[in-house]
């Protein structure tokens, strides 16, 4: 792509609904519907059909089979009876940004450090909207969840990495998540009223770090800080995970906050 290509990109105004994204026709639909089905597949939908994909998708049944068909012949999917599912090559996607982001690679031997110093397992995660996504954990010998593995997403608001990101949002876009969060009780001890949940976030941002108490897993406690880069940004957040027979709550602040600080202060030299 040539420099004036770039440009060209760039060039259009204001998009459809007035934010200052690009144009409508600028867009390529059919690779946007093609993620989307990609996207209908998860924990609970492994194997869908064409009426199933369609729903899921907003597709008619006939773009669906097209949209099945082209990914099978690309060998993203499999067709088995009447049931599509993902083959590995999926996996390629997500390896695409594992293997060319700055983020992870940098990351990566730093939470090893701090994983073995403490005999924890720990991970760093970004905000995908409302989402947490790992993207790089050591688990130290310590099998605490399953969650704790690159590329696995869950919600943000029962997660230490999530309440730190979102503390670390602009006010009006934390108030925007907020306004349409609908916690659900994922183990007993998630918080679900969206007012107590405000209250823990302002918490976490005002003590730099955030605890969560067994809100995503039962028996799983973590502990997370920011992770900001030579500018001060915040680009991430790092987190210990411990099991809740190992470790206290109140003893994480004690044993693991100061060698987080530590870990903290490097990454945000290296980013």
């Amino acid at each position: 792509m040539q420099p004036e290509d770039i440009e060209e990109v760039g060039e259009g105004g204001e998009g459809a609904d007035g934010d200052n994204g690009p144009l409508k026709r600028d867009l390529v639909a059919g690779l946007e519907k093609g993620l989307q089905v990609i996207e209908a597949f998860d924990q609970e939908r492994s194997r869908l059909t064409i009426a199933e994909v369609a729903q899921l998708t907003g597709l008619t049944r006939a773009a669906a089979r097209r949209y099945l068909i082209t990914l099978t012949h690309l060998g993203y999917m499999r067709h088995d009876n009447k049931t599509f599912s993902l083959t590995p090559m999926v996996l390629r996607l997500g390896q695409s940004y594992l293997h060319s982001a700055r983020l992870p690679r940098i990351v990566q031997p730093l939470l090893y450090r701090l994983a073995y110093s403490l005999g924890e397992a720990a991970s760093c995660g970004v905000l995908d909207h409302d989402q947490l996504v790992c993207v790089a954990a050591v688990s130290a010998g310590q099998l605490v969840s399953t969650t704790l593995q690159p590329g696995t997403r869950v919600p943000a608001y029962c997660t230490a990495n999530g309440r730190i990101l979102l503390a670390n949002l602009p006010p009006a876009q934390l108030d925007a998540i907020l306004a349409r969060a609908q916690p659900e009780a994922i183990t007993a001890h998630t918080i679900t009223d969206v007012e107590r949940l405000g209250l823990e976030i302002a918490r976490a941002r005002a003590q730099g770090y955030a605890l969560v108490d067994q809100e995503l897993e039962l028996g799983l406690r973590t502990m997370a800080v920011p992770v900001r880069n030579f500018r001060g940004e915040v680009v991430a957040a790092m987190n210990i995970s411990v099991h809740a027979a190992r470790m206290k709550l109140e003893d994480m602040v004690e044993r693991c906050l100061p060698a987080m600080l530590k870990i903290q202060v490097e990454l945000g030299a290296l980013l």
